[in-house]
């Protein structure tokens, strides 16, 4: 059996959790100080601080050999050497404490050769073994060595040691290379002599970043990027692919710097600040260094102040690389497939020019296939499916999550060595919402940490507020902390600044040439009275600013979009001009800027902009307006009134259909969303729904609102807030949200791997619903209190489903299985006190009649048999029957009048009507109070209405699926004892009660609207 074979009838998820379990938790760090780590400081089996023995590893070996016997398919090898071989898989799994390497040298080796090694190691292996069981056992050790070798590779030490040696053995190999082509040259020398030169200079010129706000006194203006750099996580969409994901698109996340692994061509978004750019540099410096290809780093802002975007011959001299290539190399380059080419900053050219930009990459791709192709941009720059026809896949970049932020704040407290300051900023993020909600991304963390330091645990509690002391720190503080003179002072620098992001609001560039900043530098002069020339005063503001700098000669930007806009929008009030910004307001890439121009500006100036924006009538700027609020100390109180008044009739929604039309205005809504104080029941679910519909755009945000409410006591906020799982990362929602529900009547609905495996760190949950391929011993061996489980409910499983396995939830009194054609076994759950069991699509009923405790039954399938008692357990005591459709296809009603302890019996849209022998059945319970009907019975089936005898004992009908026109006074003239009667509507269907009111005098009538 191949590796592959073995796998297809093994779970992955089996074998990782097993070489999980085999290896110690790494530490951080390039794990250099024990260097050489081997493999056997590794396993978690040997050492005197061993988490798992011997025993254990035989038990984990046992269960991987029981899982591959009883699988599907032809037995690998005879049941009889089972033992045998889970012994021998045994000795080579301890074998890996003996081998004399470490872990990059094994991942060096391949899973093969570490597969033999670990044969030879055990002598005994396979001794006595037949043919196909030692094969088996070689396949099983590979397949083992597979997985090894992938939870290796993802170790934090694994691949900081690899860089390391990967360096070493780059220098050693070049000066290798350099000494053999010095002596037998070939074709091609030239290109890999330069290539030589070029790798290191890109790996160089990207390899560091600056975190802003860390060019304190005594603190490093620049980190490596090793060191600096924080991966973080990117999402997309794609067709389910896994067995465990069948069909439909499901979310896929994963590290932000495997995004090109994944698929050739890539857009990726991210808010501003997300740290697209380092990225960008990430897999340049990475690709350079480790022979991934050839790295060419294009920022769109440079390349398109030159007019025309550069052929490849010109890409180096566009970006401003002083080393000359071979001519035709960059293009034998991308004839061979050898390119990386990494666009970046879609967003920060003018929308004439994104178009542009496509036209001019599907020409390069058409003309150079075969290479791998990464475009940056900010969310809203362009449609999602703007690259789709040119065979882009979209990522976006997930803002930092908790673990990210506390992982970057420790990061930068000891660079800046100041970590006395960490644990009080780590407690305010944690407690402060707004502050919080500011850190999700590289650079406000970075803002956020250098205020705190600055001011020495104090920190600004507005947006606006922290713009202000960011600017104040950085203006002017930062030169006096440093004893520099200053040149100009903070008002000086401000008026040049925000006249200078204005500029670029206006032209919706976020990058403009020296020459044009030089004129708008030169025209501000006299209002600040400054002599000097222009040309100097603009080289001031680069040099001491830290808000702009030069990102290619003869061009300048701000340091990030964020600064451009606050200061556009300051200069913007200060000028009065705005019916600009009201006019741009329908562009959601002026948002922040017209927020922050609320914020900057007079309460009269305020109620004229707010007035602007209502008179436009939509909905997404009627909450741009209430965001505006936030940010504004003093508004006219009619204004604010009217504000409130049109917010107040969308926020809170109040039913599904307002919550999804809500959240059609996207993120900024989140942020506006109340609650739970205050809010009923059902304005509580639309929030949580609004919030959910949000969750995979934005997920922190989202998180954020659902935190709110998992206290809320209402069943249906908190079947939301199970639902919704899916659209969060699945241990931060686990551990943020579903542990902390009430459980009553609530089911928690695992429908992945990850997700079964959680539940296993959470409080036990009564009820689990469990949709999609789950086996039965995969579901008993997730769950971590067994005992507590009272109903389990599974739903689309194709999986060969033996019940039997279930009866380690010893107090298991309700089942629910629908569409599991596979499932087997019901009489081996005799042995629980089940009293409630759905049946809907399975295939094998045979064993229902042995569950004689069953109080509940409920069928919606064909049975066998000529009568129910063929069928149906006769030693139950049932209170309660629904058959479905197709459930008395074979049986009818026949037989029903043997359990006389039934007092509620519900019939389907059934296919075959019931007889006048059915209904004398129905009429012989003694107990039968309540009667349940679909529309169908009435509609389709009059004769058999005209069959049925008077029910005096019915007391309460309901019946199912109304259109409304339906002739109800047959019915209602066989049942002359009802008391109440509840009609329940056809999705979307409605009409009033009083339709059929005088059928049903005596009872009380209730008409139920789906």
């Amino acid at each position: 059996m191949e590796p592959a074979v073995l796998g297809s009838k093994l779970a992955s998820g089996l074998v990782g959790q097993l070489v999980k379990r085999l290896f110690v938790a790494d530490g951080p760090g390039a794990g250099l100080v024990d260097k050489p780590v081997r493999l056997k400081a590794l396993v978690s089996f040997r050492g005197e601080k061993r988490t798992l023995d011997e025993k254990d590893v035989r038990k984990l070996a046992e269960h991987l050999v029981r899982q591959a016997v009883d699988s599907p398919g032809e037995p690998p090898f005879r049941k009889a050497e089972q033992t045998a071989v889970a012994e021998a898989l045994t000795r080579r799994l301890l074998a890996l404490g003996d081998l004399e390497m470490d872990d990059v040298q094994a991942v060096s080796l391949g899973h093969r050769e570490l597969s033999r090694r670990l044969h030879q190691a055990d002598h005994l292996s396979g001794l006595g073994l037949s043919t196909d069981a030692s094969h088996f056992l070689d396949s099983a050790t590979e397949w083992a060595c597979l997985h090894i070798l992938e939870f290796f590779t993802r170790r934090s030490t694994f691949v900081a040691r690899t860089m390391v040696e990967q360096t070493r053995a780059q220098t050693e190999l070049i000066a290798r290379v350099d000494e053999l082509l010095s002596r037998t040259p070939r074709p091609g020398a030239t290109d890999r002599a330069f290539e030589r030169r070029y790798l290191p200079y890109v790996a160089d010129r990207h390899n560091h970043i600056t975190i802003y706000g860390i060019d304190l006194r005594d603190s490093p203006d620049r980190w490596p990027l090793e060191v600096a750099y924080l991966s973080l996580e990117a999402t997309t969409e794609e067709r389910g692919l896994l067995p465990e994901e069948p069909g439909g698109a499901v979310t896929v996340q994963l590290p932000a710097e495997e995004a090109l692994l994944t698929h050739d061509r890539v857009l990726l978004r991210g808010d501003a600040g997300s740290g697209k750019t380092t990225l960008v540099q990430w897999l340049a410096v990475t690709a350079a260094r480790d022979g991934g290809g050839i790295p060419y780093v294009l920022p769109l802002r440079t390349l398109i102040r030159a007019g025309a975007l550069p052929p490849p011959e010109e890409f180096l001299k566009a970006v401003g690389c002083p080393l000359g290539p071979p001519e035709g190399w960059t293009e034998r380059v991308l004839t061979a497939g050898r390119g990386l080419v990494l666009v970046d900053g879609l967003d920060e050219i003018p929308t004439a020019d994104r178009h542009r930009t496509r036209d001019w990459l599907r020409s390069l791709i058409q003309a150079y296939p075969g290479n791998r192709w990464l475009l940056t941009s900010r969310p809203t720059a362009v449609r999602p499916d703007w690259l789709t026809g040119e065979g882009f896949g979209e990522l976006t970049l997930a803002p930092m999550r908790r673990p990210d932020v506390a992982t970057f704040v420790h990061r930068w407290h000891t660079a800046a060595r100041a970590p006395e300051f960490e644990a009080p900023l780590l407690d305010s993020l944690r407690t402060k919402r707004d502050l919080a909600r500011l850190a999700t991304n590289p650079l406000m963390c970075g803002l956020i940490c250098a205020l705190h330091r600055e001011r020495r645990g104090y920190l600004p509690t507005g947006r606006k507020e922290l713009y202000d002391a960011a600017l104040t720190m950085l203006l002017t503080r930062r030169d006096r902390e440093r004893g520099v003179e200053e040149e100009l002072g903070e008002e000086a620098q401000l008026e040049l600044l925000q006249r200078l992001a204005y500029a670029l609001v206006l032209s919706g560039r976020t990058e403009m040439d020296t020459e044009t900043a030089e004129g708008i530098v030169e025209r501000c002069l006299p209002s600040i009275a400054v002599s000097r020339p222009a040309e100097d005063v603009l080289r001031s503001l680069l040099l001491r600013s830290g808000l702009l700098r030069q990102p290619a000669n003869g061009a300048l930007d701000f340091v990030h979009r964020t600064f451009q806009d606050y200061l556009g929008a300051r200069y913007a009030v200060e000028e009065g001009h705005l019916d600009v910004l009201a006019g741009h307001a329908d562009d959601t890439q002026w948002e922040d800027v017209i927020r922050m121009a609320v914020a900057h500006a007079r309460p009269r100036e305020r109620a004229l902009l707010l007035r602007r924006l209502l008179d436009r009538g939509t909905a997404r700027l009627t909450l741009l307006a209430l965001a505006c609020l936030e940010h504004a100390a003093a508004v006219d109180p009619g204004v604010r009134a009217e504000v409130e008044r049109r917010a107040g009739a969308l926020i809170p929604p109040r039913s599904a259909q307002e919550a999804k039309a809500l959240a059609e205005a996207g993120p900024l809504v989140l942020e506006l969303l109340p609650g739970p104080e205050g809010l009923t029941d059902e304005e509580a679910l639309g929030v949580t729904i609004t919030a959910s519909t949000l969750g995979s755009e934005e997920p922190t945000g989202a998180l954020g609102v659902l935190r709110r409410f998992r206290s809320h006591p209402d069943l249906a906020v908190r079947r939301q807030l199970v639902g919704t799982w899916g659209r969060f990362d699945t241990e931060e929602y686990a551990t943020e949200v579903l542990d902390h529900l009430d459980r009553a009547n609530l089911f928690l609905t695992c429908e992945s791997w990850d997700q079964r495996e959680a539940q296993a760190g959470m409080a036990p949950w009564r009820g689990l619903a469990l949709r999609g391929p789950h086996r039965a011993e995969e579901i008993a061996a997730s769950a971590p209190v067994p005992e507590a489980v009272i109903l389990i409910s599974l739903r689309d499983n194709p999986l060969p489903i033996d019940l039997g396995a279930l009866s380690s939830f010893r107090s298991l009194s309700g089942l629910w299985l629908e569409t599991c054609p596979a499932a087997y076994g019901l009489d081996r759950l005799a042995g629980l006190s089940l009293v409630d069991l759905t049946c809907a699509g399975i295939a094998d009923s045979t064993g229902l009649g042995s569950l004689r405790s069953l109080l509940r039954l409920s069928l919606d399938q064909e049975l066998p048999g000529e009568s129910l008692t063929d069928v149906l357990p006769v030693g139950a005591a049932l209170e309660f029957l629904f058959l479905g459709q197709l459930s008395t296809l074979h049986t009818g009603l026949r037989g029903l009048e043997h359990w006389a302890s039934l007092t509620e019996l519900s019939l389907g849209p059934l296919a075959c009507p019931p007889s006048a022998r059915d209904w004398r059945s129905v009429a012989a319970l003694p107990l039968l109070t309540d009667l349940h009907i679909n529309r169908k019975l009435v509609n389709d089936f009059p004769d058999s209405i005209e069959d049925m005898p008077e029910l005096p004992g019915i007391e309460l009908l309901q019946v199912t699926s109304l259109h409304g026109a339906e002739d109800l006074s047959l019915l209602a003239s066989r049942l002359p004892g009802l008391r109440r009667v509840t009609l329940q509507t056809y999705p979307g269907i409605d009409f009033p009660a009083d339709r059929y009111a005088d059928l049903f005098p005596n009872a009380t009538l209730d008409v139920v609207r789906r």
